[in-house]
């Protein structure tokens, strides 16, 4: 049972973020635009780890590389993603963002080595499958790339490639790796409200706030513990198809609450998502496999 312990913490938290899309658009309806709200969660998130930052910091500065990628790819991911919800259709962001596992397995393959046996191909072909047929199929096509597209696409990426330095970093406790991702996410927010990509809103009730700091310190802190304390126990390939139950979680509920209608084409695309999510869920080692190649 506690080797499924990863698992069941990653779905927890697959879920939470899935859910995210309510009380950021939430808060956001309430005068607080994206870049600013981004800004004050995560300054929130990186004053409550400092302590353990300090703690830690005679193990940390020896992998500052690492820190600053996480930084980079970690806050990158968190500010792309949380922008392009607020902004953007929950479905669409959301399947876009669910490209990651080609990028995590992918990854996973070149930079650490993981095995990828039949059953993770099968995996990731449903996954992929699903998204393709949740975004529409080839009619998909026809549509023209917003930049909120671009930004869902850029948060999947650096999702994938923060979960394997997350892996990669195992000399680093998992408390430091998330203190570089709040820093990085805070930080990158800075730079884009001192570049007056957005203007920090001014005249906005003390409502808006308490809500926001709220989201930010009893559900996305949970979600990110959650999710990055798992994919440092999990391998990278597994982690970024478990983590697709964020998007059955945000599907289902965009059509329930905010009354986006799903297609039976779009069904079916959820249940091979769920399928492939899963398999990875309850596939043990005794399940691998080598995959025949050709010499």
């Amino acid at each position: 049972m506690q080797e499924k312990l990863p698992i069941f913490a990653l779905i927890g938290a697959s879920i939470l973020w899935g859910l995210s899309w309510l009380p950021l658009k939430g808060i956001n309806e309430m005068g607080i635009d994206g870049i600013a709200l981004i800004f004050w969660a995560y300054a929130l998130l990186s004053l409550v780890i400092t302590p353990l930052l300090i703690k830690n910091f005679s193990i940390w500065r020896e992998h500052i590389k690492m820190m600053l990628l996480i930084a980079f790819f970690g806050g990158g991911a968190n500010l792309a993603f949380t922008y392009a919800i607020i902004n953007g259709e929950v479905i669409r962001v959301m399947v876009l963002f669910y490209l990651l596992p080609v990028w995590g397995v992918a990854g996973g393959r070149i930079f650490l080595k993981e095995h990828i046996d039949r059953w993770r191909y099968l995996g990731v072909f449903l996954a992929i499958s699903g998204a393709f047929l949740i975004l529409g199929g080839f009619e998909a096509l026809n549509a023209v790339p917003s930049w909120i597209d671009l930004i869902a696409l850029v948060s999947g990426l650096f999702f994938a490639m923060n979960n394997l330095l997350f892996r990669a970093a195992q000399a680093i406790p998992v408390s430091s790796k998330l203190g570089s991702m709040f820093f990085g996410c805070f930080t990158l927010a800075t730079l884009f409200l001192l570049a007056g990509v957005e203007q920090f809103p001014t005249e906005v009730e003390d409502n808006a706030w308490l809500m926001l700091s709220l989201y930010a310190l009893l559900w996305l802190l949970v979600a990110n513990i959650g999710s990055q304390w798992s994919v440092t126990h999990m391998e990278a390939g597994r982690s970024s198809i478990i983590i697709i139950l964020e998007l059955i979680a945000a599907v289902i509920s965009a059509t329930l609450i905010a009354g986006e209608i799903m297609t039976p084409l779009e069904y079916m695309g959820g249940g091979l998502i769920m399928t492939a999510a899963f398999i990875e869920a309850f596939r043990t080692k005794n399940d691998d496999a080598p995959v025949t190649t050709l010499n």
